[in-house]
């Protein structure tokens, strides 16, 4: 049995007492604290498993394994320029590329609002996992976040025709359709985002606009219809509808699906909104 297997099993057996107290007993052993962040962290208590994390790569700075794990659970809790910093830290550790990790990085590096820093670490991506459609979109993405269009094309297209594509580049690129108001083109590039993610509402919302604007009122009605049926907690589906039900002279059903847009929006302000970077909280 390995050292880590042996460490799994005695997390599972162990209560979240006994890892506390062997953390008391033993606080500078970095496995104590590596098992009673993750018990933390699986009973829903992020930050507590942070701060067993923090003093534990104190212990242990070289370790890439636990600062990924980090920068994920930063990212849970918000906190996302502390994410881009550790999962920054393992890129420089890990004895091999890692396309998750750079992917991890990435998204932090966004989600922090630091676009400059994302296209860096999307260019090295790329150079390490060329055929990669994941590392195509993301070059491709802030490409195209950092002012240069006409570059970003050609990284988009090559992730939709990839055997791996996912639905971002699809979405995004229909996204472009739409500023020059390419509505017919950006039909299938989004029915196609639509078959790879069946749920992915916001396709569903491009595709409706883009039905809007070619004035398919009808088809972006059902097209609508359709999203709401998948998620019917979201609120732009129902925002959007109304307008298209105002357009149709149905006042009352346009009414109707606004106040419940607003009330799904009051319940969930996180469905539209992306959320702000904060500070982790040291005590």
């Amino acid at each position: 049995m390995t050292v880590l297997s042996a460490l799994l099993l005695l997390f599972q057996a162990a209560s979240l007492e006994e890892l506390a107290s062997a953390v008391k007993s033993r606080p500078n052993d970095f496995n104590a604290r590596f098992l009673y962040g993750a018990a933390l962290s699986q009973s829903g208590n992020g930050d507590d498993a942070l701060r067993q994390w923090r003093a534990a790569i104190a212990l242990r700075p070289d370790h890439p394994k636990l600062l990924q794990i980090m920068a994920v659970e930063y990212s849970k809790g918000g906190y996302y320029g502390e994410a881009a910093r550790a999962a920054e830290r393992a890129l420089t550790l890990v004895p091999a590329p890692d396309a998750n990790l750079f992917l991890i990085a990435v998204k932090a590096q966004q989600d922090a609002g630091d676009h400059a820093k994302a296209l860096l670490t999307a260019e090295r991506m790329i150079r390490a996992f060329p055929e990669s459609a994941r590392a195509q979109f993301e070059y491709g993405y802030e490409l195209h976040r950092n002012g240069r269009p006409a570059e970003a094309l050609p990284y988009l297209k090559r992730a939709m025709s990839s055997p791996d594509a996912h639905e971002e580049p699809f979405y995004f690129h229909a996204e472009l359709l739409m500023q020059e108001r390419q509505y017919e083109p950006a039909l299938a590039t989004l029915r196609r985002a639509i078959a790879l993610r069946r749920d992915y509402i916001p396709a569903w919302v491009l595709l409706a606009r883009a039905l809007i604007g070619l004035e398919k009122l009808d088809e972006a009605r059902d097209e609508l219809e359709r999203a709401i049926a998948i998620n019917p907690k979201h609120p732009q589906p129902h925002l959007l509808l109304s307008q298209v039900l105002f357009r149709q002279g149905d006042e009352a059903g346009a009414a109707e699906q606004k106040a419940l847009s607003l009330r799904l929006r009051r319940e969930d302000p996180g469905a539209l909104e992306s959320r702000p970077s904060r500070p982790f909280p040291v005590p």
